[in-house]
């Protein structure tokens, strides 16, 4: 199982980037997907995560800005992320089940 995360980049403050999280080699639904970040210097935290049948969980931190989807393709994630701050700089991963993706960098800075 493979997980292909994309979309990071450079945003000023306020504005909106989108992730995308696609898995290959994994037939079966997978239950579970989200999104994780690691600051420098930090913890890695759930993000956000919304089962198979679609009910999101959010951090506290970015309720009301983020929102989590799954795509029409089979085990494909996305966080549309509004409103950034640059306390929301980080490395972002994507999980499905117990499979962790690579990172994609999202930088917050004017």
């Amino acid at each position: 199982v493979q997980l292909q995360a994309s979309g990071g980049g450079l945003v000023q403050p306020g504005g909106s980037l989108r992730l995308s999280c696609a898995t290959s080699g994994y037939r079966f639904n997978i239950n579970v997907m989200g999104w994780y970040r690691q600051a420098p210097g930090k913890q890695r935290e759930l993000v956000a995560a919304i089962t198979s049948g679609g009910r999101p969980n959010y951090a506290d931190s970015v309720e009301g800005r983020f929102t989590i989807s799954r795509g029409n393709a089979k085990n494909t994630v996305y966080l549309q992320m509004n409103s950034l701050k640059p306390e929301d700089t980080a490395v972002y991963y994507c999980k499905a089940g117990a499979i962790w993706g690579q990172g994609t960098l999202v930088t917050v800075s004017s």
